[in-house]
């Protein structure tokens, strides 16, 4: 069914052209690998009376934006394949120091899929 590595980070709103213009090379890096599918998206609504929001676990400061984003693979042994070739792409090396987002604070897993419809 397949296997799926989810994220949720803040962007400061500031530096959301810059994070748009990495993660289209990274989509494109992603895709150019292995992988079926890359999303990135923006929250726009979050419901008040159901669950708990994702601005809660993020805890964004006064000017982030909050992203959700996920890549789907084939299969876990698929993604340990894709990720290898990915993370020694030189169209992705990237200043630690200089990214658009703040990697302590962001949330991420890998998925394996349950339901698919």
């Amino acid at each position: 069914m397949g296997y799926v590595d989810g994220f949720v980070l803040p962007v400061k709103t500031s530096k959301m052209a810059a994070y748009k213009k990495l993660a289209k090379i990274a989509a494109k890096v992603w895709k150019e690998h292995g992988a079926l599918d890359y999303k990135e998206c923006v929250l726009e609504e979050t419901p008040k009376d159901f669950g708990m929001p994702f601005a809660k676990l993020v805890k964004p400061k006064r000017g982030e934006s909050i992203l959700f984003s996920w890549i789907l693979y084939k299969s876990k042994a698929d993604r340990k394949r894709v990720i290898a070739k990915v993370m020694s792409d030189k169209r992705l090396k990237c200043d630690p120091n200089n990214m658009p987002f703040d990697l302590k604070r962001m949330a991420q897993g890998g998925f394996k899929v349950l339901i698919e419809a």
